[in-house]
């Protein structure tokens, strides 16, 4: 995926850095979990003035040749992008960014946290699953980038049992997902529907679909054979 200069998005000031306080709070979860190599980035980044996020996280991209059967596997297929772990380096990177319109298809773009690879088998994801989001073409855009700004800021609940978000890029529509850690953990795979309903301002009546990865790795299919759940 090519990286272009583009305007700068204009949600930029909702995801403004955090105050000091905030950051604080942050380190002290961070200190609270005993992890020595966070602790550690936490105060490097904070001492350098800037503002560091709770995760880090990773931009990937896969693009396929419409058409065309390769017997090159998915993950051979997954480049990385670029990674960051500071509300100062989540803008450097994002609005550079080519925006999803401009992306051909089929080609999905994936955000996830440090340490997951957005493989379904991944340790972190294998016993997990998504929640599926269809949308037009014309608005896909400003969805992905509500969801990535959830996403980046902690904002969406059961936070911690989230693995990353997808943009797939197609045809007739865009598609959203969020994968999440334990697709039978009922209450936080339904919490987690409500929160990103929430956060994108989902009409009362827009239905969100579920599939586990197991699911999908028996049908070799993201998106089909989906459960509906309102």
């Amino acid at each position: 995926m090519k990286m272009e200069p583009t305007e700068e998005a204009e949600t930029k000031g909702s995801a403004s850095p955090p105050p000091p306080d905030t950051a604080a709070v942050a380190f002290a979860a961070v200190e609270a979990e005993g992890d020595v190599d966070e602790r550690d980035r936490y105060s490097r980044e904070i001492k350098a003035g800037l503002h560091p996020l709770k995760n880090k996280f990773m931009f990937w991209y896969t693009r396929r040749t419409p058409g065309v059967r390769s017997q090159t596997s998915y993950e051979d297929n997954i480049k990385k992008i670029v990674e960051f772990s500071t509300v100062e380096g989540f803008w450097v990177c994002y609005c550079h960014l080519a925006r999803p319109s401009s992306l051909p298809s089929p080609t999905d773009i994936h955000l996830f946290k440090e340490g997951i690879r957005p493989l379904w088998e991944d340790a972190a994801n294998r016993n997990g699953g998504k929640w599926i989001l269809r949308f037009k073409k014309v608005v896909s855009g400003r969805f992905w980038e509500d969801l990535v700004l959830a996403l980046v800021g902690d904002q969406l609940d059961y936070g911690e049992d989230v693995c990353g978000a997808v943009l797939s890029i197609r045809f007739n529509e865009d598609i959203l997902s969020v994968w999440n850690r334990n697709a039978s953990d009922h209450k936080a795979v339904m919490a987690l529907r409500d929160s990103i309903k929430r956060h994108l301002k989902l009409p009362h009546g827009y239905l969100m679909e579920y599939k586990a990865h197991d699911a999908s790795l028996r049908d070799n299919s993201s998106y089909r054979n989906t459960w509906l759940r309102g």
